[in-house]
């Protein structure tokens, strides 16, 4: 294999940075002043990373004898890039270069040019440019560090903001715009067409600087690897510039984060998904923190935390990088090492296992048109709609994967024996031509809440893209949130659906909801409309809390048979509901049950606790098939500042080690199981195996 092959080889590995510079410009002889590279490479081989992630530059300062970037001052003479790689080239480490892109604090205080500008021509605070000829800024520096024989470039930052102001109004970029669409520039986010073709301009440009400057590194050493730090998916949104599936490969594999701080638990598995789906046969690396809270804080997650998230990460197929920001001096922790150590030996003993072809259940359909559109101020009024149908799914052990709008196929859509389109508010007509194909094929399609009934610039339709398909008719786009769900039992259907909830009985699903009629559909439940006060109806009297149900407006559930496959409307949004402030038990068990009616006899029916995840995958090479199993249990938390309503009950790290009951059944006919952990005691039975499992990570192996 070439040097450009590192990647393919290695499983986990480390990335060393100094923190401090980011919050401010502090010139002090203290800061890195510690930061070696030769003790860098010695402690990422003790702890057996299979490739070091370090830093040459940051927004502040270069951590290399550069004649471009400002030098930090604390290494006096000495060059921690050349360091590093002298130390790794004897032993045989890749070493990668980390680049910050976005937000060049030196560059931008002495050169007025590069700066973002708003809509009235001031100066976005800490922004650059990308069409504003900052890659001639950035080639050269691109030339110093390859000059030191690094096996890659990982260039983070590479986003266009956070958040407001959004857009840039430089003259470049009006330049550049009316050369492309023939039209001045709009005058602010005003979501209609020429804001449309505004957001398509800031992905063209994103993109347009990322190719060239891979372009650029292979025209210097076309044997470097090239990552970007893709913001593109959940939960950023069109601010940032990018789309999930256009940026995600243009170097040559595509990355993404995770940590409890910014994305939540369930993270690892949401993030590794969707990162894999950008480009299903592409490799993928997911970057996890050692830190508790974020990149920058002091602290320690324990052992069992990391393994927890590694375990989850890698079960997935991705590969793992571990984020360790230095102390102020660049020193490196002892502690931290030893635990990371730990984690990766751990890894390491199972690396075997963590291959082969996933077998899923579910496709969760995600549409960058509804985010940028139907989302648009608020990217979690469509979001956490796709974050709860993946949270329920993980709860009950139903293998899930994602369908991106932007690559969707035929092919992919009929790798899933159920696609679920949560709140997917809208659909262009070749989804919806690919979606009716789907179903009558034999597929089985669910939607929840406002799925289709928005048009391409966020307008309401007055009827769903999906409305025949379906089977039903538009009553009404419901105002109202706090809707509830009331189930029967009185068939088969309607049991099935109904398992584990009272019959007869309205829950509340808080969310977006809409009223229906049938067609050829077949209804199920009734959804409600919620009680209002005199004082709320005449506007007098304010709405803030969920009010109990009024009267019925319409079935909660239709489903309608067509061709050889079947189309089931949620009027409700149990998604939304099990991923906000209202998260109870019922909408997880409605999208559970759903799928089971629709989806009966699994390849592989999983029955465990709601905190261990399970991934199923099958090496048809070795005829073996693995069960995955990772724990994730943690101590009740108190809330934060703001209750009741706020969403600062961050969980605790996970100090335990995890010990269940499970069970699997398995379709198919298998010779032998085996467990990868020498305490768990597995059983067989009738078309399976039960097992009690101690472990964070286990894994049943079965041989067919």
């Amino acid at each position: 294999m070439t040097k450009r092959d590192w990647y393919r080889r290695a499983l986990v590995g480390i990335e060393v940075g100094p923190t401090g510079a980011q919050f401010g410009t502090d010139r002090s002889d203290a800061f890195a002043s510690r930061f070696d590279g030769r003790a860098i490479v010695r402690a990422s081989l003790d702890i057996g990373a299979e490739y070091l992630v370090i830093w040459a530059k940051d927004g502040e300062f270069a951590y290399y004898d550069s004649e471009i970037v400002p030098k930090a001052p604390g290494l006096r003479e000495r060059d921690v890039l050349r360091e590093t790689v002298d130390a790794a080239r004897n032993v045989g480490l890749p070493v990668v270069a980390y680049c910050e892109m976005q937000h060049p604090v030196y560059l931008l205080r002495d050169e007025p040019r590069y700066r973002m500008l708003d809509v009235d021509g001031r100066d976005i605070p800490g922004r650059v440019c990308f069409n504003s000829g900052y890659l001639d800024h950035v080639k050269p520096i691109v030339d110093e560090v390859a000059s030191y024989g690094i096996h890659g470039f990982h260039f983070d930052m590479m986003d266009q903001g956070f958040g407001p102001p959004y857009g840039c109004w430089c003259h470049r970029c009006r330049d550049r715009y009316e050369s492309t669409y023939a039209r001045p520039m709009p005058a602010g986010a005003g979501w209609d067409a020429d804001w449309a073709r505004m957001l398509e301009f800031r992905y063209a440009s994103s993109e347009s600087f990322e190719r060239d400057l891979t372009e650029h590194v292979r025209s210097v050493d076309a044997d470097l690897t090239v990552a970007f730090n893709h913001h593109g998916a959940p939960p950023f949104s069109w601010e940032t510039g990018q789309r999930p599936v256009q940026h995600a490969h243009i170097g040559d594999f595509a990355t993404g984060e995770c940590g409890v701080w910014a994305f939540g638990a369930l993270h690892a598995s949401f993030g590794a998904l969707f990162a894999e789906a950008t480009k299903p046969d592409g490799h993928y690396q997911m970057v996890m923190q050692r830190n508790v809270r974020m990149y920058h804080d002091m602290t320690l997650r324990p052992v069992a935390d990391m393994l927890w998230e590694a375990a989850t990460l890698l079960a997935h197929g991705a590969q793992v990088t571990v984020v360790d920001k230095t102390p102020y001096d660049g020193a490196l922790d002892p502690v931290a090492y030893s635990r990371i150590g730990e984690m990766f030996a751990e890894t390491h003993r199972n690396r075997e296992h963590f291959a082969g072809r996933p077998i899923r259940e579910v496709g969760l359909y995600y549409s960058a048109k509804t985010r940028d559109q139907y989302g648009r101020d608020d990217p979690d009024k469509y979001q956490q709609a796709m974050l709860g149908v993946h949270k329920a799914l993980v709860y009950a052990h139903i293998p899930v994967g994602f369908i991106l709008d932007e690559n969707v196929t035929a092919e992919r859509l009929s790798a899933f024996p159920v696609v679920c389109l949560p709140n997917v508010a809208v659909l262009a007509q070749r989804e919806v031509d690919l979606l009716t194909a789907y179903v009558e094929d034999g597929g089985a399609l669910v939607t929840t809440g406002v799925t289709g009934l928005y048009g391409p610039l966020g307008e309401e339709l007055p009827e769903g893209a999906l409305a025949d398909l379906a089977g039903v008719r538009l009553i009404a786009c419901l105002d109202e949130r706090d809707v509830h769900v009331a189930l029967n039992g009185e068939c088969d259907a309607a049991r099935a659906l109904s398992a584990d909830i009272p019959t007869d009985w309205p829950f509340l699903v808080h969310g977006q909801a809409t009223a229906y009629e049938m067609t050829t559909a077949t209804p199920y439940g009734r959804l409600y409309r919620p009680h209002r006060t005199s004082g709320q109806r005449a506007g007098d009297q304010a709405y803030h809390l969920p009010l109990s149900p009024d009267v019925p407006i319409g079935p909660a559930i239709l489903v309608n048979a067509v061709g050889k496959g079947t189309v089931a409307t949620v009027c409700a949004s149990p998604g939304v509901a099990f991923a906000g402030e209202y998260r109870n038990v019922e909408p997880r068990l409605l999208i559970r049950n759903l799928i089971r009616l629709l989806h009966p006899e699994p390849e592989v029916a999983i029955d465990a606790p709601t905190f261990v995840e399970s991934v199923v995958t099958e090496d048809a090479a070795a005829r073996l098939l693995r069960v995955h199993l990772i724990g994730c249990i943690t101590p009740p938390q108190n809330t934060g500042p703001g209750r009741p309503h706020s969403n600062r009950v961050l969980p605790s790290m996970m100090e335990d080690t995890p010990l269940y009951r499970v069970r699997v059944r398995l379709r198919r006919e298998f010779r032998a199981v085996q467990a990868l952990g020498p305490d768990t005691v597995v059983t067989r039975i009738a078309g399976g195996v039960e097992a009690v499992v101690s472990g964070i990570h286990e894994a049943l192996v079965f041989s067919y």
